[in-house]
């Protein structure tokens, strides 16, 4: 069994003749979100997967064994909800109502796709889209801030909000002293 602890995320950069030789690992956008896996890859080969917490494997990224050896990531078809709509402010409505209820949700140029669920489907119809169930890789999108979706019981969570906070009482440092003055005169920086 081969142990991986290393991701190169794509694009990373490894020339493409070796990344062609590499075995594949062929999963579901849910296997791809654990950290710790058991899988067989695609020439029969069983591996072992240890990697950071939170990790979303991608198709494209890379894995490197402890022995040096690349294993191409690629995402595998599953059952999934096709969204579609011949009016963008309806598509742009469904992606609205997803995100509401914290659906993961791939956005393409013209679609939207999502793990397959029939309530789901019902309520996308209601709100004047086409759906349509197939089998097709899924690769939703990240969080907004290059991580997975936070919750105040997240381990990263108060590192993440003492960020946003220092950022946000370093540019609001000189708005809130008590006096009224000009912005251009003594902010210390442009508006």
């Amino acid at each position: 069994m081969i142990k991986i602890d290393k991701v190169l995320p794509a694009p990373h950069g490894i020339a493409p003749v070796l990344v062609r030789r590499a075995p594949k690992l062929v999963l579901p956008f849910g296997d791809r979100s654990k950290s710790r896996l058991r899988a067989v890859l695609d020439n029969g080969a069983e591996a072992a997967l240890f990697l950071p917490r939170g990790t979303v494997l991608r198709g494209g990224d890379l894995l490197v064994a402890e022995d040096g050896t690349f294993v191409e990531v690629q995402a595998a078809a599953e059952s999934v909800l096709q969204v579609t709509a011949t009016d963008p402010l309806a598509l742009m409505r469904a992606a609205y109502h997803l995100g509401n209820r914290h659906t993961p949700v791939e956005v393409g140029r013209d679609y939207l796709r999502l793990e397959y669920d029939a309530v789901l489907a019902d309520m996308l119809v209601r709100l004047g889209v086409q759906t349509t169930r197939a089998e097709l890789p899924f690769e939703p999108e990240a969080g907004a801030y290059g991580g997975g979706h936070k919750h105040g019981h997240d381990a990263t969570f108060a590192e993440d909000y003492a960020a946003a906070q220092a950022v946000f009482h370093h540019h609001h440092h000189d708005h809130d002293h008590g006096h009224d003055h000009g912005h251009d005169e003594h902010c210390g920086h442009k508006h």
